[in-house]
């Protein structure tokens, strides 16, 4: 395995990443609000950290079909899968997951717009608690890729962003 020697990179919780990951997945993420403008987070049972909702993209399915589906195993809520927000890969903001048992994968994630059509907020196994919450109020701690993908789908761009 390649150790990282020039570039002090960080995973996604904002801690120093000692070695690269072994693996890069293609994962989604939702960006949901309420009527409010309100933002749907998650706080996860894996780390403890608040995050969007998404995951990896499963063979077979395509970016739109695994945003819906992790939006509603998450959460509980059915969504349309609209704008593509940003594609997010850069190991240094954040693209590196380090889960329990020290696997490392690097993400490439694909963020999305998505709005609510049906369904009753519930937490999933995967989430300790979960909401929505003022963009200027975030719960901490929450995760530094998440952090950007927020504020990127804030920023009301016309482009996706790339990063």
């Amino acid at each position: 395995m390649t150790q990282i020697t020039s570039s002090p990179l960080r995973d996604w919780t904002g801690a120093l990443v000692e070695r690269l990951p072994e693996v890069v997945v293609v994962s989604t993420s939702a960006f949901v609000t309420d009527r409010h403008g309100h933002v749907l987070l998650h706080r996860r049972a894996d780390n403890g950290y608040w995050s969007l909702p998404g995951g990896r993209v499963n063979p077979g399915e395509s970016v739109v079909e695994a945003c819906a589906r992790e939006v509603l195993e998450e959460t509980g809520l059915w969504v349309r899968v609209g704008r593509l927000i940003g594609v997010y890969s850069d190991p240094r903001q954040g693209a590196i997951a380090v889960y329990p048992g020290g696997i490392s994968q690097q993400f490439v994630n694909l963020c999305f717009a998505c709005d609510v059509l049906e369904g009753e907020l519930r937490a999933s196994p995967e989430s300790t608690a979960i909401g929505f919450f003022p963009p200027e109020a975030l719960p901490e701690p929450l995760l530094l890729a998440h952090r950007l993908r927020i504020a990127d789908a804030l920023s009301n761009a016309t482009e996706p962003h790339i990063r």
